[in-house]
């Protein structure tokens, strides 16, 4: 063969087979699923107990977002006062007595001990839409100072070793009725906090950090026959269903459609970007349980699948901004 002709021939071969690797390069890896599942207030004790006990079958961990008032007894109640309002004032109530408060703290302390998140509810529950940088931060106050002295405000004893550093670790905050304005981004690194989980997202949302505050935002999915949007919480979805009043006889129903959302809203995610699932859910019991059942059903599917985590706020900010790869933080 000619030498012109060998070079050419060599050059094609060569041109093919980078082609080739160029064409096939190997499947990229997907980051795990991140799945964040939340309750805000966390009052009762049963429901602490089963959101437990569902966290160690699936290999969870939780973010519980505590109402500081739900710590304070008839006879404390008056240890909180919140902007605007005189002592013992709350939208929510306050512990039954000094033997419910000593329970839920034990719950609260177990909680933490197992590796779940306990953030900040505030404390009376209160709309802080038109509330002041200086009003956020007397709530941020009362809630540190109540959580952290729970045990002697109360006259509970012993306090468990550890307990002050348990409080001192609630970074997180989530706003009742997700009711947020700027004066609340303005006392949320003042007050030291970390994240916020009060956003609403049109769907999934991966999180953004402003001057030190990670925000995260629930989504609004599909949901229903018609596929309107909801926030995925389990007070909207109990608002969908039967307009905030209870209808037990349709309880299986409204599981079933509560599952469905969050499995078609999990499987666009697992299937596509990968984009964190947020869900929140209260400890009332609304429908006869309908959304907790969904929950239960939801998540002991899908927390035990070898590319999803399900995990809380606080590890999610942690391994995100400690860099972890991908692979490992869902996200």
């Amino acid at each position: 063969m000619p030498r012109l002709s060998r070079v050419v021939a060599f050059s094609i071969v060569s041109l093919a087979a980078a082609d080739a690797a160029v064409a096939d390069p190997p499947a990229p890896v997907k980051p795990k699923q991140a799945i964040i599942i939340s309750f805000d207030s966390a009052r009762d004790i049963s429901q602490w107990k089963r959101s437990r006990a569902l966290a160690t079958r699936i290999g969870a961990q939780f973010t519980y977002f505590v109402s500081c008032v739900f710590l304070l007894s008839p006879e404390t109640r008056k240890e909180y006062t919140a902007p605007g309002k005189t002592s013992g004032k709350s939208n929510i109530g306050f512990a039954a007595s000094k033997q419910e408060v000593a329970d839920r703290l034990e719950q609260i302390n177990l909680a933490a001990l197992e590796g779940h998140d306990i953030g900040s509810h505030g404390c009376g529950h209160f709309d802080g839409r038109d509330w002041s940088k200086a009003d956020w931060l007397s709530e941020f106050g009362s809630f540190s100072r109540i959580l952290e002295n729970a045990y002697s405000i109360n006259g509970i004893a012993p306090e468990p070793a550890g307990w002050r550093k348990i409080a001192r670790k609630a970074v997180g905050f989530r706003a009742p009725y997700l009711s947020a304005n700027k004066a609340l981004y303005e006392a949320l690194p003042k007050a030291g906090y970390l994240f916020d989980a009060s956003g609403v997202a049109r769907g999934p949302a991966r999180p953004r950090t402003v001057s030190g505050i990670t925000r995260f935002s629930l989504p609004q999915i599909p949901e229903g026959p018609d596929t309107r949007r909801v926030i995925a919480m389990d007070y909207n979805l109990y608002v969908r269903h039967s307009g905030g009043f209870e209808r037990p006889s349709k309880a299986d129903e409204f599981a079933k459609r509560s599952y469905d959302a969050f499995r078609a809203a999990f499987d666009a995610q697992y299937q596509g970007k990968r984009i964190p699932l947020e869900l929140g859910f209260h400890f009332t019991l609304m429908n006869d349980g309908a959304y907790w059942n969904a929950l239960e059903r939801f998540a002991g599917e899908v927390c035990t699948k070898p590319d999803v985590e399900c995990i809380s706020y606080r590890d999610y900010v942690s391994w995100r901004d400690g860099g972890e790869k991908q692979a490992s933080a869902g996200g």
